[in-house]
């Protein structure tokens, strides 16, 4: 059975929502391996073109061998640097873009990236193998800045816990990998929690999303996406937890709102109108065809806003 790694989330949903033109340009924002690029790529005509962007140097080369048959440009480059690279190519406007946000399925089963709680690892968890590490974070950061983070990006309620236990742990000696970490994580939360699932999902999610200054990176790339859209092109982001997707929920409401001027006002005089309209008023999940076969997009939600003017 082919590896859940080549398995893209909600792959014919996306599809059909960025609603592809032969010869348009499109943007992947996250190629990983591909998975979501090389189907957009094969319904492109000579004229089409895809471009793909992606901070891990190793998704890059494995992108750039499943996509030799079709014409793409490939960037190692963090797409919050979308509207810098496509002025560099001299691209004035695409026709659609994707993000499939968060950690990709290659990262988290390899191993030694120390993406996962379930394998020892050094502690990593660098999307793009270079910069600020989990081990720096883990070991170097203040007991209020690490609880902070578990807090807000990890919605962790048991944080101050966890965080105890992480500075007990490294006033004897550094947290060096992993499970070293799991192990601090399971020790310092309710015998109740470690009973019922892996408690250290939340804390994990926390630290990655620090590490690679996840939330910035998204709010950044979906204003520079927006405006590299042609007018009718669409904006399709997948979200893995609740913080991306309310970020991304907000956004888009912002982007379809038109008048602002207090309800008082007996006439509009701020003359805004919606910039974007959602192609589907309630994001798209996985069907239970998909939940069976890949265990990944259960927490996945998709949605798409395509760019009226």
């Amino acid at each position: 059975m082919e590896k859940e790694v080549h398995i893209p989330v909600l792959l014919n949903e996306t599809i059909e929502g960025l609603d592809i033109k032969p010869d348009g340009i499109y943007v992947d924002c996250t190629t990983g391996f591909a998975g979501h690029s090389s189907e957009i790529a094969k319904r492109l005509t000579k004229g089409g073109l895809l471009v793909g962007f992606d901070r891990d140097p190793d998704a890059i080369v494995a992108a750039e061998i499943k996509l030799a048959p079709y014409k793409h440009i490939l960037i190692n480059e963090k797409f919050s640097h979308i509207s810098q690279e496509l002025e560099r190519l001299d691209i004035k406007g695409v026709d659609g873009i994707l993000m499939d946000l968060g950690v990709s399925s290659y990262q988290l089963d390899t191993a030694d990236r120390g993406f996962s709680y379930h394998e020892d690892a050094p502690l990593d968890m660098r999307m793009s193998k270079s910069g600020l590490s989990a081990f720096d974070v883990v070991n170097e950061y203040p007991k209020e800045k690490l609880e902070e983070i578990l807090f807000n990006y990890g919605e962790e309620k048991f944080a101050k816990g966890i965080v105890s236990g992480i500075i007990r742990a490294r006033e004897e000696t550094p947290v060096k990998t992993t499970l070293q970490l799991a192990e601090i994580i399971k020790r310092n939360v309710p015998l109740k929690v470690r009973k019922e699932k892996n408690p250290c999902k939340k804390t994990f999610q926390a630290i990655r999303i620090e590490v690679n200054g996840e939330l910035d990176e998204l709010k950044t790339g979906m204003e520079g996406a927006f405006e590299a859209l042609k007018v009718g092109g669409r904006l399709a982001i997948i979200t893995f937890h609740s913080i991306e997707d309310r970020i991304v929920k907000n956004k888009f409401r912002e982007l379809c709102t038109g008048c602002t001027c207090p309800p008082e006002f007996p006439v509009c005089v701020c003359h805004k109108t919606p910039r974007g309209s959602l192609v589907n008023r309630k994001p798209v999940t996985a069907g239970d065809e998909e939940l069976e076969r890949n265990i990944r997009s259960r927490s996945a939600k998709l949605r798409i806003i395509e760019k009226l003017k």
